[in-house]
Parts: C-alpha cells; structure tokens; sequence
C-alpha cells in the first residue's frame, strides 16, 4: 500500500450503490454565448465550464470564477471571474442574461503554461484562496510521465486580482512516481502551523488515490514567485466503489459543526465513464486526523438536463463550488458537460438526511 488509509477508507464505498436520487433543483445555465471578456482581445470564449463560487452575503453578489476556453488547438485553460446578481441565479434569469468577465489567473509559470484548470475557491484565515489544476511543463512531453498537473494556490485580497503563491508536491520519493495530481481543495482545521489539503494523486500504479495531507500554511503567503510546498502525512479517506474508475474532491469542505464538514466528491463509473456527485461528511480530531464518519448511500447529482448530457465531454456534471444562501439551502456551481456553468439548488436538512443513512459510526 502506497499510502495509508484513514479509518473507514473501506467501508464507505461498500455501503455505497449504483444509483441516484438527484436532490439537486436546476436553478440555470451560463453559455460561452452569454458571457464577455472584457481584458482579451476574443470577446467570447469557446466554452465556460466546471466553475468555483463565493457569496458576498452583504451584496448579495456571486463571484463565479469559471475555467473557460478561447481556442481548442491545445485546449488550454484559463480562470475568469464573472459577477452576477444572487437574484439573477435563484429566479433562473442567469440562463437568459448576458454577463462581463475578466480572466484573472492564467498560464505564466512552469507549473500553469499549459493551462490553469478547475478551480476551487474559498475562504482561508481571512483569504481568497484559489486552488485550481495546473498543467505543468510536463505536459504533452511524450518523454516525460511525471507531475503533469499539480495544483496550484494563488491567494487574492480583494476577491478579483490573485497572486500564485504555491506548488502542491509530493514527498521525495512519491514525485517521481506521480503522473498527475488534481482534484484538490483547502481544509483549515485551525492548527497553527498546517492545514490540510484534499487531493487526487495519480501514481505510475495507475491508482488513483482520493486522499487527505498536511501542508505548511505559510503558502498561503504573497510572495515573488511560486513556491514548491511538500505535503506529508497523506492518508487515503476514501476507496471507489465497486463500480467506480475513480472518485475525485469536488467541492470546498463546509463546516456544518465544529470539526465536521460536508463535501461533494465525484464518482466515475466503469461502465460509460460518466461523471456524477454524492455527499460525505469529514471529521476532524486531533489524535486521529480527518477521516468520513457518513456518505449518502446513492449519488445524489448526476446528468440528466440536455446540457448536461451533451458537449465537449457529454455525461458530465463536475461540482467546483458550493455556497450557503441561506441557513438551509446551499448552492452548487458545477461543469455541465465540460461546456457550461451549471447551477443547482441542495435543501440542507434533505443532505443531512440522505448521510444519517450512510452513517460510518
């Protein structure tokens, strides 16, 4: 075994099945058609996909920031923010407006040059922190099947201009055998020197692993360039199902108790590859570490709208970003068949439900 596995790594995939009960309420759709870059010289991309989210409460302004595509010669990557009105998603008019956006993170490091995928953003010790994909130098050399993509963080102040501070790594001895590591989101568990991150490595083995590390928080620091940040302690949280290829980190964690937090994780089937969503719960304690305690037994999101079913990778719905709107209601942004933003609508109590029946202890 390559990494150790946390408590209950095992048994949340066999209490798990082969189906789904869609909780999630089609709120809209946001096209390439609708939406405007304002700082590049294309003024609509090709696509607009698989985007992350915060809420400014006070606004009432969702900050949508969006992996978007401007040619398809090497499908490169880059993240731009569109500002819409809260309003403008809950009443379903964001499928049917036009909206601005500006690209603010894009390729311009060894780690990024062939595309800044994903993104993941949320909010760490009082920081707009972003952690997206990035397709590294390695990329499309045919020589080199080594840290293709690794995630990056880049930290913002303001919600809208970002800064890259770090390169997520494994331990000496693991890089080397590192094709790629994606999938990865930010959990501050209030220790003083660490926080952890959740990520996909995906090793020479062909394994791809769903697991949790530790990494110094000081890469959440403004500096000059971007850092290489070794992780350690990493731990598997999860194994597949049965009837899964792999699973991924969707969503940022939210913290619904103190040292317990709600995530969306995507599962790709053996049969068709498709991409679907489930829910589990993490807890955190000091002597153990993190480890899931509930998953709910069935996906709970998958493609059923025909933007969802049909695009540049039909059969995909891809969470990026979950917000709360309210105390009970959360928000999901997700990647509608690699081609549009999606956005859905989860009843908190309906989750929470859906887990007590998938409880772990």
């Amino acid at each position: 075994m390559v990494f150790v596995k946390s408590p209950n790594a095992d048994l949340a995939s066999e209490v798990r099945e082969f189906k789904t009960v869609d909780i999630v309420k089609r709120l809209g759709v946001l096209s390439p058609e609708h939406v405007h870059l304002k700082n590049y010289p294309i003024p609509r991309p090709v696509s607009i996909f698989n985007a992350s989210c915060l809420v400014d409460q006070n606004s009432r302004v969702l900050y949508l920031y969006s992996r978007i595509i401007v040619g398809y010669y090497m499908y490169v990557s880059a993240i731009a923010l569109v500002e819409i009105p809260l309003e403008d998603v809950l009443s379903g008019v964001v499928s049917f407006s036009h909206y601005p956006a500006t690209i603010v993170v894009y390729p311009s490091t060894r780690y990024d040059i062939w595309g800044t995928e994903d993104p993941r953003v949320q909010e760490v010790s009082g920081k707009v922190c972003m952690i997206y994909a990035g397709r590294t130098i390695n990329y499309f050399n045919p020589v080199v099947r080594r840290e293709r993509t690794l995630p990056v963080i880049a930290v913002s102040t303001d919600n809208r201009r970002f800064a890259k501070t770090g390169a997520i790594v494994l331990k000496r001895g693991l890089r080397e055998l590192t094709i790629s590591d994606k999938d990865a989101v930010l959990l501050d568990v209030g220790e003083p020197e660490w926080i952890y991150v959740l990520h996909r490595p995906h090793l020479m083995n062909e394994v791809h692993y769903l697991a949790a590390s530790k990494v110094s928080r000081s890469i959440l620091d403004q500096r000059g360039s971007v850092t290489e940040f070794e992780v350690v302690d990493t731990k598997v949280i999860m194994e597949p199902a049965r009837f899964e290829y792999k699973l991924g980190w969707a969503t940022p964690p939210v913290e619904l108790r103190q040292n317990e937090y709600l995530v969306l994780i995507h599962g790709v089937d053996r049969e068709m590859e498709g991409y679907r969503a489930f829910a589990a719960m993490l807890r955190y304690d000091k002597d153990i570490g993190l480890r899931v305690v509930s998953v709910t037994p069935y996906y709970i999101l998958e493609p059923k709208m025909v933007y969802e079913l049909y695009g540049d990778r039909p059969f995909v719905v891809f969470p990026c970003g979950v917000a709360r709107v309210n105390k009970n209601e959360l928000l999901t942004v997700y990647g509608a068949a690699d081609f549009f933003v999606g956005f859905g609508l989860m009843n908190l109590d309906e989750v929470l439900s859906l887990l007590d029946k998938g409880r772990l202890e």
